[in-house]
C-alpha cells in the first residue's frame, strides 16, 4: 500500500497553488519558439497545454454544464473545445490568467484541489520534459500527486498499475501488489499517467507489462 501521510484536504490545495505558481514561473521563462514547442501531449503544443491546464477556471458550474453538453459529456471533447477557445490567445494572457487563479476554483478546486495538483504537475513535466528543463519537484508534493492520480479515473493510471507494485525509489513510497516496477517518483507518476518516455527510466519485471498498458 502506499505510504501514508502526504497531506489532504487543505494540504492537497496548499500543494495545488504552489503547483500553479512554480508552472507560471516556468512560462515567464519560455520563449516564443518554446510556446509554439511541440509536449508529450500528443497533438499539442506547450500553448495548448497551458490552454487546456486554464481552461476550466472562469467557467461556473453554469458554463461547466453546458461545455460538457456541447461535448455530448465526452471529458476529450470537453478538453479539445477548451483548448480551441483558449489557445489562440496571447500568451501573457495565458499567463495571467493562470496567475489569477493560482488558488483553483470551480472543477479543478474539486476534492481539495486534487485535479488541480496533479493535471497541473503531470502537464508541467509535459512541456518540461521535451524542453530539457528538468526541476526537482517537492517530495511531499510528488508523494500526494501519486497517490491522487490513482484515484482520477480520467487520467488511467489506477487501470495501468493494476496488479503491480510501483516503487518510487527517492520517495520511500511504494503502491499495489505483484511485479515490481521501479523509479524515481517523477518518472513512475508520468509513466503511469500514459508517458512511454518516462517507463523506459523504469526497471524490474513489471515494467513490460507497463509499457504495454501505456
Amino acid at each position: 500500500m502506499a505510504q501514508q501521510g502526504d497531506g489532504a484536504g487543505a494540504g492537497t490545495m496548499a500543494m495545488a497553488v504552489c503547483e500553479r505558481v512554480e508552472f507560471a514561473e516556468l512560462l515567464d521563462s519560455l520563449s516564443p519558439e518554446q510556446w509554439d514547442a511541440t509536449t508529450l501531449c500528443e497533438r499539442w503544443s506547450v500553448r495548448d497545454v497551458v490552454a487546456h491546464a486554464i481552461s476550466y477556471e472562469e467557467l461556473g458550474w453554469g458554463g461547466l454544464a453546458a461545455r460538457l453538453a456541447r461535448a455530448g459529456f465526452n471529458v476529450d471533447k470537453a478538453n479539445a473545445i477548451g483548448v480551441a477557445e483558449y489557445s489562440p490567445r496571447p500568451t501573457a494572457e495565458l499567463v495571467r490568467i493562470l496567475r489569477k487563479y493560482q488558488r483553483p476554483h470551480g472543477l479543478t478546486a474539486l476534492r481539495g484541489g486534487m485535479i488541480a495538483l496533479v493535471d497541473g504537475m503531470i502537464h508541467q513535466q509535459d512541456i518540461r520534459r521535451p524542453l530539457g528543463l528538468p526541476r526537482e519537484i517537492p517530495h511531499d508534493r510528488l508523494r500526494t500527486a501519486l497517490r491522487l492520480a490513482l484515484q482520477a479515473p480520467p487520467i488511467g493510471a489506477a487501470k495501468r498499475a493494476r496488479g503491480l507494485t510501483l516503487v518510487a525509489s527517492d520517495l520511500d513510497w511504494t503502491h499495489g501488489d505483484g511485479p515490481e516496477v521501479r523509479g524515481r517518483g517523477e518518472s513512475v507518476l508520468m509513466a503511469i499517467a500514459g508517458r512511454g518516455e518516462a517507463v523506459d527510466e523504469l526497471s524490474g519485471p513489471g515494467r513490460p507489462l507497463l509499457a504495454e498498458r501505456t
